[in-house]
């Protein structure tokens, strides 16, 4: 792994970088905050080990910007400071995993270990895209080839079901549960009668119709 340390004691930096370097991890190790923060955000690295008290800016602040900056590499932070809220701190802060000071090479190389074994965190889908349909999950707004659609809640939220199986048929039993949160049958035309209106607004203008049915199998929206 390509692993960032920034340890202001040299002694603990030399200690720790070359025990990581002997596992053959690629080790590059600053002394201060800003120095971590920079290469952080400038390069690609598996794994960040941060001194809580860095000098310039303190490793809890280095933490903060970095999830701003939207840098998801896993944090490993030192620290002297013991108490439980000390590292609750460090955790709230964006921190994965926290080793006070003094420990064991050992103990440092079973929690970079683990940290590197963690899967990496997914991306927050905030849009779809489908046929020239855009949806913003975050302004909750739909537009089809620069237009701006306007829905229902249900229809928005069936539409987000079509849209996030792109290509799949989704069946009208999958719609009762997940729009409607139904887990039976309610014996009404309720699915159809909402696709019915969503077909309208999207296909205004004589758009080509991007939902497909299948009768018995269910809808999906084609992916071209």
């Amino acid at each position: 792994m390509r692993i960032l340390i920034a340890e202001d004691d040299a002694d603990t930096a030399k200690f720790v970088e070359r025990g990581l370097g002997e596992l053959g991890h690629n080790v590059i190790a600053v002394g201060n905050g800003m120095d971590a923060l920079h290469l952080a955000i400038s390069e690609e690295f598996d794994l960040l080990i941060l001194d809580r008290m860095l000098p310039g800016i303190d490793g809890l602040s280095v933490v903060r910007r970095l999830r701003t900056a939207e840098v998801t590499a896993p944090v490993l932070l030192l620290t002297a400071l013991g108490k439980i809220e000390d590292r609750v701190e460090g955790l709230d802060a964006g921190g994965d995993d926290y080793l006070i000071k003094p420990f064991a090479f050992s103990e440092l190389a079973a929690r970079v270990n683990a940290l590197s074994r963690r899967p990496p965190p997914q991306a927050t889908v905030t849009r779809l895209f489908a046929t020239g349909i855009e949806m913003n999950l975050l302004s909750r707004e739909v537009r089809r080839d620069g237009k701006i659609i306007p829905l229902q809640p249900r229809e928005f939220q069936l539409l987000e079901e079509l849209l996030r199986h792109v290509g799949e048929f989704v069946t009208r039993t999958m719609l009762l549960e997940r729009v409607w949160d139904f887990h039976f049958d309610p014996q009404t035309k309720i699915v159809e009668t909402h696709i019915s209106r969503l077909r309208s607004k999207l296909n205004q203008g004589g758009l080509p119709d991007p939902i497909e049915t299948v009768r018995g199998v269910g809808y999906r929206v084609r992916a071209k």
